[in-house]
């Protein structure tokens, strides 16, 4: 009698070209078959007539693929969605999105979470330099795009060393102090109870003299990208310590629970 097939995990996925090819890579997908079959979601069909399906991964935006999955929710409530549109439009603002972690407190956990000091522009880029006279940060700021939808725009930053550069930023932004963190940053990537840490090359430390020196608005390079990989770098060591794990765990457990998200 022939042994009967092994019962595979079925990912339905719908993911931007980009996406695709930066997940489903070979190696990825010689791994994944040992008990992962991906199908990819015909998006001309309903959901409703697919599958079935254990989870479903999906990285599209729009009004009508938002209703469309959270309709499948409703009706599939055995299938995990990774991750629920309304989870996902928390993330989309990165107000929202810190607040969170603001609210955290980890300090019996051998080590702390926070955010630096930021404030929010909405409108007039001709305010900027009186508002954050008001708010009381201090150069140099990191200028973020409030919005954070996954296109190029979203992910341009930019450092900026003076007052009277700020007018030249677009509104609404997300303007945060400029905190010195070696030039290394532990990107954290979290799946239910898996916690995996990667350092990656990020700015490097910016003097007082540096700042003066430096005026104007700079982009940044896109830090953190897995091309910027620090693993193999001469770290200084007093940055090139990975978080401690209890730390980590915890962080992940809260923000789970606080954000919905997997």
């Amino acid at each position: 009698m022939m042994e009967e097939e092994e019962q595979k995990l079925v990912v339905g996925y719908a993911l931007t070209l980009k996406k695709k090819k930066s997940l489903l890579k070979p190696k990825f997908e010689r791994l994944a078959r040992k008990g992962i079959l991906f199908v990819a979601i015909d998006l001309n069909r309903p959901l409703s007539d697919l599958g079935p399906f254990d989870i479903i991964l999906h990285k599209l935006s729009g009004k009508e693929w938002c209703e469309i999955i959270e309709d499948y929710r409703q009706t599939h409530p055995e299938v995990t969605v990774l991750d629920p549109p309304d989870a996902i439009q928390h993330l989309h603002n990165r107000q929202s999105m810190l607040q969170d972690v603001v609210d955290l407190n980890l300090s019996d956990f051998h080590g702390k979470v926070g955010v630096p000091r930021q404030m929010v522009i909405t409108k007039d880029p001709l305010s900027i330099p009186d508002e954050v006279t008001k708010s009381g940060l201090k150069l140099p700021l990191v200028a973020k795009p409030l919005v954070v939808d996954g296109s190029t725009k979203s992910h341009e930053l930019f450092l900026a060393y003076d007052q009277f550069s700020l007018p030249k930023l677009e509104p609404p932004l997300v303007l945060q102090e400029f905190v010195n963190h070696g030039g290394v940053l532990s990107k954290i990537y979290i799946v239910g109870d898996a916690i995996k840490v990667v350092r990656r090359l990020s700015l490097p430390n910016v003097s007082k003299r540096g700042a003066v020196k430096d005026a104007g608005i700079f982009p940044f390079p896109r830090v953190s990208s897995a091309a910027a990989s620090a693993e193999d770098a001469d770290l200084n060591p007093g940055f090139a310590e990975l978080p401690p794990r209890p730390l980590l765990e915890r962080l992940a457990k809260e923000l789970h629970h606080r954000l919905s998200t997997y």
